[in-house]
């Protein structure tokens, strides 16, 4: 724990914002300074800790009767449970048919935090009115906010196996989804929603909305100053604008719960744009984006056409392209039109271009993540910090260059043959291999946590999380005065974090600081970093209860050096809101 309170203070990092046409087929898929000892005060360490835990955990369930469900629950389970990716999916298509009764429901466009829509007793009966809506019902009731992301993306790709796709088309191809069913998506955007936000909520052109159109190989951006009223936004997509909706998560719940879900299966930002296009136009130009891009088609349909990058230097860019025209481009390597329930992902440095065709508006939403988060941007913040503890440590980087190292070093001597430039190379590249012995790889690593905890969306929580953390307690006020206080935490309360993902323990200056996500806002960096400090004698409990998740630990089994360290840090994280319990707490 001593490596975390000694963590250098690292600079932030910075944010900035294509061969032959293979044919498809309907319903398929195509493809710091000097480095610390680390001492403990406890002999047993967070891991171990967390081993027994769990080997405690098994052993509860083992001993635990069994019940055989019913027929009717053990189709119900069955139905719950996630489906074996074990087996290899066909490099040509697989096809996928899904038919859902009823419409797609209309996302809820309130401000205030939601909770995950849970099962009710009737759930088994309940036809759902889009896929969509099942699959976030089923999280309601997965206790484990990881596997939550993991099924979440899992139905995002199906078919196509996760680990599939991570293995063979991340960041490497293009893959269109066809499902052939409209409704997939139903219930995350709509028309419908945009049109009660123009009406509804403080949306401005420019910050929230830009009006758009690509005509005769240019590209406009019509934005009007101030608030975009219906009357404006309307007439502008009459006069042939796409109009984009930018961080539409601000405005609408499912968008937000959606987004906050998936950021912890990218460990990076998700965020997302919403594009309503009008028929037989184009918003934008031809160019290439510095994220990785998931296209979930809405409403309508759109033709889009994607390009592998021209030259080395494009692929996986850092930073987006500016608009290319027609000339500029090749053949593409996909070229399809978009229907409801189908799904485009392309990676970063893929050109792109779409537009409505045969009088039908398009509507769909990207979804982005992945943005500097590679391991140029790692190095980056790694390699000057170890440049800094290298000359501190080590006398070599310390020493005098040749005085006549410029007789034979530098462009002009590039062609010499002198032994005197290839012993001076050799010294370059052994100091730059030594390097890596004073690299301050894990400090880098938790200021770049940091950076996601800041980044991130603010958690939406299922029924269970709300009911058993700070939210739930029934504390009110009535007849006059405040009812049901005093409900505690005692030393045998058993605990754990809200979330896994939700907080990160980061040593700066000296001391350790715990950043977290649960007063973030829904607008990106609205707010500034949220974050409470951690006393030494808390360091090693506070890193059990991060790493124990999702399993229990009694408070009175804390590495703590007393009852009131235990007792003050698990109440602390509690009222944050940062901590559930396993039962409901009681009065007092």
């Amino acid at each position: 724990m001593e490596e975390l309170q000694n963590g250098a203070a690292l600079p932030r990092r910075g944010r900035g914002r294509r061969r032959r046409q293979p044919q498809l087929r309907d319903g398929s898929v195509l493809a710091l300074p000097s480095r610390p000892r680390r001492i403990r005060r406890h002999r047993k360490t967070a891991a171990a800790r967390v081993a027994a835990l769990r080997a405690r955990s098994l052993l509860r369930k083992a001993s635990a009767p069994k019940v055989e469900p019913a027929a009717g629950a053990r189709e119900a389970l069955d139905e719950r449970r996630e489906p074996s990716l074990s087996a290899e999916p066909r490099p040509a298509s697989v096809s996928l048919r899904r038919r859902v009764e009823g419409r797609p429901a209309v996302s809820r466009l309130l401000g205030t935090p939601v909770s995950l829509p849970g099962p009710r007793v009737d759930d088994a009966e309940r036809p759902w009115d889009s896929p969509l809506q099942q699959v976030l019902a089923e999280l309601n009731g997965i206790p484990s906010s990881r596997r939550r992301a993991a099924r979440l993306f899992e139905w995002l790709l199906a078919p196509l196996p996760p680990d599939h796709f991570y293995r063979r088309l991340w960041e490497r191809e293009a893959v269109l989804v066809r499902r052939q069913d409209p409704t997939y998506y139903g219930g995350l955007f709509s028309t419908a929603d945009l049109d009660s936000m123009l009406r509804h909520e403080d949306v401005h052109f420019g910050q929230h909305l830009d009006a758009a159109r690509y005509i005769d190989g240019r590209r406009e951006t019509l934005n009007p100053p101030g608030r975009a009223l219906p009357a404006a936004a309307w007439s502008l997509y009459q006069a042939g604008c796409s109009l984009r909706l930018l961080c539409p998560q601000a405005f609408s719940p499912t968008v937000w719960q959606f987004l906050a879900v998936l950021q912890e299966q990218f460990g990076s930002m998700a965020g997302s744009n919403v594009y309503l296009t009008p028929p037989n136009s184009q918003g934008f130009a031809p160019h290439y984006d510095d994220i990785e891009a998931f296209v979930l088609q809405l409403e309508g349909r759109k033709l889009w056409r994607v390009y592998r990058p021209r030259d080395p230097s494009e692929e996986l860019a850092l930073t987006s392209s500016p608009n290319f025209s027609q000339e500029d481009l090749g053949e593409p390597v996909l070229q399809t039109v978009l229907e409801p329930g189908d799904l485009l992902y392309f990676p970063r440095g893929f050109i792109h271009q779409a537009e409505c065709q045969d009088g039908v508006h398009s509507l769909h939403l990207t979804l982005s993540t992945f943005q500097r988060n590679t391991w140029g941007d790692f190095l980056e913040a790694v390699l000057p910090l170890a440049v800094q503890a290298a000359i501190e440590e080590n006398v070599e980087f310390r020493r005098g260059l040749p005085r006549d190292f410029m007789d034979y070093m530098g462009a002009q001597h590039s062609d010499s043959k002198d032994p005197r430039r290839t012993a001076f190379m050799e010294k370059v590249r052994v100091l730059v291999a030594r390097l890596g012995h004073f690299a301050p790889v894990d400090a880098v690593a938790d200021q770049r946590a940091k950076d996601f905890i800041h980044d991130s969306l603010p958690p939406v929580l299922t029924d269970r999380e709300r009911a058993l953390s700070v939210h739930g307690l029934p504390i009110r006020w009535e007849a006059g005065e405040p009812v049901n206080v005093g409900a505690q935490l005692t030393t045998e309360t058993e605990v754990h974090m809200l979330q896994d993902g939700i907080a990160r323990l980061v040593g700066e200056g000296g001391r350790l600081f715990l950043y977290y996500t649960v007063e973030n806002s829904r607008v990106y960096h609205l707010e500034e970093p949220k974050c409470l400090e951690i006393y030494p004698q808390q360091a090693d409990a506070m890193e059990l209860l991060l790493r124990s998740y999702p399993e229990f630990v009694r408070v009175g089994d804390l590495p703590c050096d007393s009852v009131e360290d235990q007792l003050s840090l698990a109440t602390m994280l509690y009222d944050k809101g940062l901590l559930l319990t396993k039962t409901p707490l009681v009065l007092s």
